[in-house]
């Protein structure tokens, strides 16, 4: 896969993204095979402060056949103006900011790294208080929500209710801004089969557009519950043959915002 192309996977929106400690290079290979549609290197919250110099001089610009995404350290922390130097001589696919929050230092920090396209994590409160004037940034190409960051950031227990409204400001965000849907925070236990499948259907249902994964056993959860069921599929290819004008399918009206709907999930279905 070209650099270009990899640059269009991000703008479209990955449906997964695979963290791996950037100080485990023996990591790198099986997650760009994991089936991910891309990799993260973790500079940040993966590496210990004391390994994040080797980190450093283990990570890599690009992978294989798949986009590398950089998450470097938050602006303000430490390590974040290491983090920069290195990206001034190596350029990964596209850099992830975590604590991303619009204002002069997120600014300051797309200037720095001109070319380099961001996704910008959500972490805080005012991460989302500014969510729409990050994702109109011109450097920026996606949105991500950092739930277990965010629920720190605000006292509040990690759950839907507290989280659905702040996936719902990123989703309107994006939508405004005419970028990709945002990509939803990782499901944090990785021993239960089918934790990451129910989390990335409901992220779905609420129109955002992808997980973040930290397990590669995550990721074909996570890609199954991004594509149409087959229930989902067969309704709207009813829907699509009612005809133009008012129908009724399954007892229930169909008009042009259900055909739109039924036209999106076609859309969506897996290629033969």
């Amino acid at each position: 896969m070209s650099v270009e192309n990899n640059a269009d996977v991000l703008r479209r929106g990955p449906v997964s993204m695979l963290f791996v400690p950037a100080n485990r290079p023996e990591r790198f290979a099986k997650a760009a095979a994991s089936g991910a549609s891309a990799v993260i290197l973790d500079l940040e919250d993966a590496v210990a402060p004391a390994d994040k110099a080797a980190a450093r001089t283990a990570i890599v610009s690009g992978l294989a056949g798949i986009p590398c995404v950089w998450r470097i350290n938050a602006i303000g922390s430490g390590a974040h103006a290491e983090d920069v130097r290195l990206l001034e001589r190596m350029r990964p696919d596209a850099v992830m900011l975590p604590k991303a929050e619009a204002g002069p230092a997120f600014d300051a920090f797309a200037a720095g790294v001109p070319g380099v396209p961001i996704i910008a994590l959500v972490e805080t409160a005012r991460g989302i208080a500014t969510a729409r004037l990050l994702a109109a940034h011109p450097a920026v190409v996606g949105l991500a929500f950092g739930t277990l960051d965010f629920c720190v950031d605000v006292g509040a227990d990690h759950i839907r209710p507290v989280l659905d409204p702040m996936r719902m400001e990123l989703v309107l965000a994006a939508r405004l801004a005419g970028i990709a849907a945002p990509i939803d925070g990782v499901t944090a236990d990785v021993r239960t089969p089918g934790a990451a499948r129910a989390d990335a259907e409901h992220a779905r249902s609420l129109g955002m557009g992808g997980k973040l994964a930290v397990h590669p056993a995550q990721i074909a959860e996570i890609g199954e519950a991004f594509l149409p069921s087959q229930a989902q599929l067969a309704w709207a290819r009813r829907v699509m043959a009612a005809g133009d004008g008012v129908a009724v399918v399954d007892g229930e009206m169909v008009d042009a915002p259900v055909k739109a709907r039924a036209a999106r999930i076609l859309a969506r279905a897996p290629v033969p």
